[in-house]
């Protein structure tokens, strides 16, 4: 998707960082984008569908948090050679939105509750990415994520 209204994207040496407005079009568009790039780095099929899950999950916390629109900063960086100093191989996906006042907690449902009908999201991102963290910024928050390489 080249740039637009609500949609600005920046390559890095490792993935991307995406400035985006939260619409259906603009999220599509981010698991394609996450698709693409961590393909390109040489990622396995399923560890791309964890980062694109991952991300879903944040946007769609952010969504409900701050409302439809809402403007974003979702970052993605792929390690898959060599070694990260404290994280080894895997992807970092951090999703930046700029409602500080509710902040995700782990806990909900257990995954496997049929009775459930909501609140799979956050130990689903628990299950791919354990030790996910949330940091207060100047503007909002930032839930940081590292799903590692199996």
């Amino acid at each position: 998707m080249p740039h637009s209204l609500g949609w600005y994207h920046t390559l890095t040496p490792s993935g991307f960082v995406l400035h985006l407005t939260a619409t259906p079009d603009h999220l599509r568009a981010t698991r394609t984008l996450i698709a693409k790039t961590l393909s390109d780095a040489g990622a396995g099929e399923d560890l791309v569908y964890s980062a694109q899950l991952v991300m879903s999950e944040l946007c769609g916390n952010a969504v409900r948090a701050c409302g439809d629109f809402v403007p974003l900063v979702a970052e993605v960086g792929v390690t898959l050679s060599g070694c990260n100093d404290d994280t080894g191989r895997g992807i970092r996906v951090r999703l930046h939105d700029p409602y500080r006042r509710i902040l995700p907690v782990r806990g909900g449902v257990r995954l496997d509750d049929a009775e459930a009908e909501s609140g799979r999201g956050l130990p689903l991102v628990d299950l791919l990415a354990p030790g996910w963290r949330v940091t207060g910024t100047p503007v909002g928050k930032q839930v940081r994520c590292w799903i590692p390489a199996q």
